[in-house]
C-alpha cells in the first residue's frame, strides 16, 4: 500500500479524531495538525497533535486532509465547502482484497475485513472491526459502526448509518441517508431516510 504523507491535517476535534490519528500513525504518516469550527478548542491537543481552526479552505490550503467527524451530514457539508485535497487511509491491521476500491476521504479502522469486488465511496467511515463481504456497493458519507456484518451483494446507499453491530443480509439494499440502530438485522430492504432497529429490523414507525 502507498505510504501515507507525514503532513497530514484532520477536520474535527472530537473522540472520532483520536482514532483517525491514531491510524495515521500506524499506517505510516502523521498528522501535523487538526482544525475545528469550536473555539474552546482550539490550542488543546489531541494526543499530541495542536489544535488550530477554524475549518476554512485558507487555513488548510493545499495539505492532504481527512474529516475526522463521525456525522455524515457534517462530513458531507464540510467535503463540499472545502474541496481539499483528501485522503484515505486503512490500518494496517485490515484484510483489504487488492480488487477494492476506496474512495478519497474514506478511513478503516483496525480489524476492519474487505472482501473481493466491493467498491467503498468517498468519506465513508468503516469502524472498527466491520466486515464488508464481496460485491458490496458501500456510497459516499457512510459510517459503518464497528461490528458491522455486511453479507454479500449489499449495496448501502450514500449517508446511511449502520449502528454498532447491526447486519444485513444478502444482495439487500439500504437505501440513502436511512439508519439501522445498533444490533439490527436487515433481511429485506430498508427505504430512503428511514430508522430500523431489531430482529428483524423495522421501521421504528411501525406498530408492533
Amino acid at each position: 500500500m502507498k505510504s501515507l504523507p507525514d503532513d497530514i491535517v484532520v477536520v474535527g476535534a472530537g473522540g472520532h479524531a483520536k482514532v483517525v490519528i491514531a491510524t495515521v500513525r500506524e499506517a505510516g504518516g502523521e498528522v501535523v495538525a487538526v482544525f475545528d469550527d469550536d473555539q474552546t478548542r482550539w490550542g488543546q491537543q489531541i494526543l499530541g497533535v495542536p489544535v488550530k481552526g477554524p475549518v476554512s479552505a485558507q487555513e488548510i490550503g493545499a495539505a492532504p486532509t481527512i474529516i475526522a467527524i463521525g456525522n455524515n451530514r457534517a462530513r458531507q457539508s464540510i467535503a463540499e465547502r472545502l474541496q481539499a485535497r483528501w485522503v484515505s487511509v486503512c490500518h494496517p491491521n485490515t484484510t483489504i482484497h487488492p480488487s477494492v476500491s476506496i474512495g478519497p476521504g474514506t478511513v478503516v479502522f483496525a480489524g476492519s475485513v474487505i472482501q473481493p469486488d466491493a467498491t467503498i465511496g468517498a468519506h465513508s467511515i468503516l469502524n472498527t472491526a466491520a466486515s464488508v463481504d464481496h460485491d458490496c456497493i458501500v456510497g459516499d458519507f457512510v459510517h459503518i459502526g464497528p461490528g458491522v456484518r455486511l453479507c454479500g451483494g449489499v449495496t448501502v446507499d450514500e449517508g446511511v448509518l449502520l449502528g454498532v453491530g447491526a447486519k444485513v443480509a444478502p444482495n439487500v439494499e439500504i437505501g440513502p441517508w436511512a439508519t439501522a440502530g445498533a444490533g439490527a438485522v436487515c433481511v429485506v430492504d430498508v427505504a430512503h431516510d428511514t430508522t430500523v432497529v431489531g430482529v428483524p429490523a423495522r421501521s421504528v414507525e411501525a406498530k408492533a
